[in-house]
């Protein structure tokens, strides 16, 4: 079992940045593909940003805009989020996730989920 929990949303203002982390416990952190997911109107969680245990390799969603970036410390089994130049649209709960078996795009792909951390981006 690994537990995930997500702290760092807040209330900002457009074009401001924004920290997200992830802490996990319960298992090998640096085996362990991280990802981060929000809700979105046509699917039930869009992929966000996924990073692989090692950290040497990002995998980024097709509409990727390089606003956002993920990095993670394994010595403290964190996982982060960096959102910049924050729109309305990027309001949304803010989800970690787990996968054991590699890295991926979908939610299907991942086993362990947090509890979100919601993000308000004012205009």
């Amino acid at each position: 079992q690994v537990q995930l929990v997500e702290s760092g949303g807040g209330l900002v203002q457009a074009g401001d940045s924004l920290r997200l982390s992830c802490a996990a416990s319960g298992g090998t952190f640096s085996s362990i593909t991280m990802g981060w997911f929000r809700p979105a109107p046509w699917k039930e969680r869009e992929f966000v940003l996924a990073i692989s245990g090692s950290g040497g390799t990002t995998y980024y969603p097709g509409s990727a805009t390089g606003r956002f970036t993920i990095s993670r410390d394994n010595a403290q089994n964190t996982v982060y989020l960096q959102m910049n130049s924050l729109k309305p649209e990027d309001t949304a709960v803010y989800y970690c996730a787990a996968s054991l078996f590699g890295p991926g795009t979908s939610r299907r792909d991942y086993n362990y989920w947090g509890q979100g951390t919601q993000v308000t981006v004012s205009s």
